[in-house]
């Protein structure tokens, strides 16, 4: 049964067993010669360490896939958290020129749009928070609705619902649930320009009417996390990061909302292909070109679930403000509750990127890839301009999550992209099976870590051992320059759905 992440992720059963040509220590290539119809080589981002996950399924075919895509500029690339995805791997990227002919494709974005993650700073050390964690995630998960179907707090008229859409985060400023600050430190500052909530569909604004700062089910999570270390004194001292200090991360999407307006576009597309005379190696990569009347469609109901996802994540923090100031007595903004940054994993954006010195506007799809742009961009925060775009990537409930800086050849390498986490490397149906016996709770909880969720499953599902290693991933990214290494996180305690 599909979850509101999508599909289910079972790996498919064969390897991949196309070429790999090494070009350097932290970069793979499928030449364009592997297979007619390829416009571009495909490059992942892994090292050695990542080599034997990245042969035991079938996702660097989906990157050679892609590169089928009209209008493909530079190459079909993916990230070191690569994975089996629909249509597009978890963890590729690509970039279509729209005067090229080129396509939007809901399978490079996925059905969970502008899933992403959020991060809280506060002014509590490790010790201020140790004696209180139990109480305080069992009153996260008492108070913060988890679960697959969960409505919450918050509930919208399909009119204020369209508005919502339309505005995004200042929208929810307007009516005393978000600050100016957290406006301000929110990718795009919580809203994609030029969204259409008319074309999202009425079984869409049904789905999404009480699920606006909801959790949610999958890998979704809020986590209480404390820096463990930090990689970049400068960089962190600009986030506003220290040893020792406690923080909350939220990884949540546009739920139930945006996974309609997915399946919506896949039906609307089915027969767009064949419509504009372009040959696809695979139907879930369904696409229509970025002018076309079908793809303005897509792009309009994508930027409206875009900003209900980023109206869901500054929800869900201001109910975790909330817990925090009950558990410890203090309001929140006397306990420094501020936001670092909002980032999205799955979108598609119009952005301007140099291609073979030419300024192009492209359609940038990153599907489990974060953006990552470095110092001076004109669309990082003020705030962060001088010293680059934060990065925030969540590994997995019992190792590590990262704080990283968006990396000085990001642009020439990846159209400003990075890794979005750790990656799976294992099926939730494989974990599901390998927990049996074991009780994951209690295996977190020699590790020092405090899980809760509403289903035994859903930890089985989410246990460490389905997840790549963060730290290598990061790495990996580290090393190409696309992201580079702030801090590190630990986790103390997690809800989960």
């Amino acid at each position: 049964m599909r979850d509101e992440t999508g599909p289910p992720s079972g790996t498919p059963a064969r390897p991949y067993e196309g070429p790999l040509e090494r070009v350097d220590d932290c970069t793979w290539r499928i030449p364009k010669s592997y297979r007619p119809g390829m416009h571009v080589d495909g490059l992942i981002f892994a090292d050695e360490r990542l080599l034997p996950q990245l042969r035991s399924d079938r996702a660097p075919e989906q990157v050679a896939n892609v590169a089928f895509l009209p209008g493909i500029q530079r190459a079909s690339l993916a990230m070191p958290d690569i994975h089996w995805g629909y249509g597009f791997c978890i963890g590729g990227v690509c970039a279509t020129d729209p005067k090229a002919g080129g396509v939007v494709s809901p399978g490079g974005v996925g059905y969970d749009i502008n899933c992403g993650v959020r991060l809280v700073r506060t002014d509590l050390a490790l010790d201020e928070v140790r004696p209180q964690l139990v109480p305080l995630v069992n009153q996260l998960l008492r108070d913060v609705p988890v679960g697959v179907g969960q409505g919450g707090p918050y509930v919208f008229t399909p009119a204020e619902l369209r508005r919502l859409m339309a505005e995004g985060v200042p929208f929810l400023r307007d009516r005393g649930l978000a600050t100016a600050d957290d406006v301000a430190c929110a990718e795009a500052e919580g809203r994609i320009a030029d969204a259409e909530p008319g074309l999202v569909s009425d079984r869409a604004i049904a789905r999404g009417a009480d699920q606006c700062g909801t959790v949610g089910a999958g890998n979704h999570f809020i986590e209480v996390q404390v820096v463990d270390r930090v990689e970049d004194a400068r960089a962190a001292a600009a986030f506003g990061l220290r040893a020792g200090q406690i923080c909350v991360l939220i990884h949540s999407g546009s739920r139930g909302l945006g996974y309609q307006v997915c399946d919506d576009a896949l039906r609307t597309l089915r027969d767009a292909p064949a419509k504009y005379g372009i040959a696809l190696p695979d139907r879930q990569l369904a696409c229509a070109p970025v002018e076309s009347p079908e793809g303005r469609h897509y792009l309009g109901a994508m930027r409206a679930a875009a900003n209900y996802a980023f109206c869901n994540r500054q929800l869900l923090m201001w109910q975790v403000r909330e817990v925090f100031a009950r558990i410890f007595g203090r309001s929140w903004e006397s306990l420094g509750m501020t936001l670092l940054y909002d980032v999205a994993h799955n979108m598609a954006k119009l952005e301007r990127h140099d291609v073979e010195g030419v300024a192009k506007e492209v359609c940038v799809h990153r599907k489990g890839a974060t953006r990552a742009f470095p110092a001076g961009h004109p669309d990082v925060p003020a705030r962060y301009r001088a010293i680059g775009q934060p990065v925030i990537i969540p590994g997995d409930m019992g190792r590590a999550s990262w704080v990283l800086l968006g990396g000085p050849r990001s642009l020439e390498r990846s159209w400003g992209t990075t890794c979005h986490g750790a990656g799976r490397c294992m099926s939730r149906t494989a974990a599901t099976r390998a927990a049996r016996g074991r009780s994951i709770r209690h295996e977190l909880e020699l590790g020092g870590v405090v899980a809760r969720c509403r289903s035994r499953e859903g930890l089985a599902e989410e246990q460490p051992a389905a997840y790549k290693d963060v730290d290598v991933v990061v790495d990996v990214v580290h090393r190409a320059g696309l992201s580079t290494k702030v801090a590190r996180l630990k986790p103390l305690g997690v809800i989960k759905g």
